[in-house]
């Protein structure tokens, strides 16, 4: 959970780039891989954005490597098509992959390997997707020249990570209760569950959690909605869709949901704090950047207390909410790692601000 030593090449402009095949620049392949789906980049060395595609989600831990690494080749495969309709395609040199369940150095390692056997580009490096979230949302002013600042992500888990010029990082484990994590939506909508069961049954205290929660799924009950869960009637994963209606119950002022909300709020500023001490960055002007759709959502009650929390313990911390598509960090991590200029970065940004695939806008938040 300490620092990183560098893993990439120096930031832009430390490094000419080199000549690719027939005369084209070296390419950089961008990968962004959730749980849930695959962004896939094809970019030249001057930050054009030549070919991009989406495919399914990468999922390990639940197919197995080869099966995974089989859904992001089709991403892949789609991308250089998309890319050959109006480029003579360039010989990649930097796979740069933001993924998913790559929770460990060791588990990056493995990946990359995986990667680099498809023989997609010369050399891949491998990260775990909160570096993309922290890449993408870091300011084109300043970021792009030196990529300095932490990240918090929060979806369906939490995770962390910080950035250093040099190349240093901190991060943690993330995998949940067994490296100390909590919340994310999946936590909160466990915790909530928790809860409202205990409030139904006379165990716990009062809380609307056990009429809405249930009333989500349109059931009449929390022992409706726990036998249907159980029971697999409702699958599983669809209890992150209750972590919205928590935050609808705390802003009514439901004390118990209030709570969780507030301890996501210290989570989220715990990790924050713990990631700047560690790279000597609580004294500095740095953003601290909250990716993820619990905290894109922009829920006053969380993300007012995460402002709050930060004034006191990183009061020099800027605070922002990102937006910006994940694989737009994962590009900018590949320009990086080229030694791309400044200019290759810009046109990147506006490819995915403003650009062809249909990503939306890139935009990143000041937290007030």
């Amino acid at each position: 959970m300490g620092l990183s030593q560098p893993q990439t090449a120096p930031g832009p402009g430390a490094a000419s780039p080199l000549p690719g095949a027939e005369g084209t620049v070296p390419a950089v392949l961008a990968i962004d891989a959730g749980n849930s789906k695959t962004d896939a980049a094809l970019l030249g060395a001057d930050g054009s954005v030549m070919g991009t595609a989406r495919g399914g989600g990468f999922r390990p831990s639940a197919v197995g490597v080869r099966t995974a690494v089989d859904v992001l080749a089709d991403a892949v495969s789609r991308a250089r098509q998309d890319a050959a309709g109006s480029h003579p395609l360039p010989a990649v040199q930097q796979v740069m992959a933001c993924l998913a369940n790559a929770d460990l150095p060791v588990e990056e390692e493995q990946l990359a390997a995986a990667l680099a056997e498809r023989g997609w580009g010369k050399d891949v490096t491998v990260h775990n997707d909160t570096f993309a979230v922290l890449r993408a949302g870091l300011g084109a002013q300043h970021g792009d020249a030196a990529p300095c600042g932490v990240a918090v992500v929060c979806g369906a888990g939490v995770n962390c990570a910080g950035m250093l010029p040099d190349g240093r990082t901190a991060r943690f484990p993330a995998l949940g209760r067994l490296s100390g994590d909590w919340g994310g939506g999946g936590g909160l909508a466990d915790e909530a569950l928790w809860h409202a069961a205990r409030a139904e049954d006379g165990r716990g205290a009062a809380t609307a959690l056990a009429t809405a929660l249930p009333a989500h799924f349109e059931l009449a009950s929390m022992y409706a909605l726990i036998e249907a869960l159980h029971l697999g009637h409702i699958p599983y994963a669809r209890r992150l869709e209750l972590t919205p209606v928590l935050f609808k119950v705390a802003d009514g002022g439901d004390a118990v949901a209030s709570s969780l909300v507030a301890r996501m709020a210290e989570e989220v500023v715990t990790m924050a704090t713990v990631a700047l001490r560690r790279l000597d960055l609580l004294d500095a002007d740095v953003p601290v950047l909250l990716g993820g759709g619990v905290l894109a959502a922009a829920h006053p009650l969380l993300n007012d207390r995460i402002g709050e929390l930060l004034a006191r313990r990183a009061p020099r911390a800027v605070p922002r909410v990102v937006h910006a598509r994940p694989v737009l960090g994962a590009a900018l991590l590949g320009l990086d790692a080229l030694g791309a200029p400044l200019e290759a970065h810009a046109r990147a940004r506006r490819h995915f601000e403003h650009g062809r695939d249909g990503g939306g806008h890139s935009e990143v938040k000041k937290l007030h």
